[in-house]
């Protein structure tokens, strides 16, 4: 399971011109599912979204996570986290999980998350969605001491790399 998050000041998803999920403050997740995940791999990821700490205290420093902003999530399946673009110029997608399997730990999710009290909205499964989003500035310290563009190229290697969780924002451990 793959999780793509992206922290917002707003962000919403439309359907049709319609908007399917909206929020303010939180963090936009899209998720890809493959075969060989489970309920209890989504359990664990879930539970490290929760505990983000990727929100800015007082100090400028990320140590609050979700509840403590008071944010929101939006949802939203995406199978192209999975996509294999290591040989030739059309990606693959076997590793994706199947539709039937992803629409299950998809709806988990989801319930999942609001099982935690927090505001969720969501795309809808296997539609052709359009995402518009306003980020917010980066984090200082994920931009200080060189060029931004290495910096992110290092941190989405590094989050490619361990398939886990991946921010869009630079991260250094």
């Amino acid at each position: 399971m793959r999780f793509f998050i992206q922290r917002v000041n707003h962000a919403k998803v439309l359907v049709e011109g319609k908007i399917s999920g909206q929020i303010g403050t939180g963090l936009l997740v899209l998720i890809g599912v493959s075969e060989e995940d489970t309920r209890e791999i989504a359990d664990k990821m879930i539970k490290k979204l929760i505990g983000l700490r990727i929100f800015e205290d007082e100090n400028q420093k990320t140590n609050l996570a979700l509840n403590d902003v008071g944010g929101s999530l939006l949802l939203v399946s995406q199978f192209t986290l999975y996509a294999d673009c290591r040989k030739g110029n059309r990606p693959s997608f076997i590793k994706a999980g199947s539709p039937v399997l992803a629409n299950e730990l998809y709806e988990y999710t989801i319930a999942k998350c609001r099982e935690t009290g927090i505001a969720v909205e969501t795309g809808i499964f296997g539609a052709d969605m359009k995402i518009t989003l306003a980020a917010g500035r980066a984090h200082l310290k994920h931009t200080e001491g060189g060029d931004f563009r290495q910096s992110t190229y290092r941190a989405v290697r590094q989050g490619l790399m361990q398939a886990e969780s991946i921010l869009l924002e630079p991260y250094y451990t």
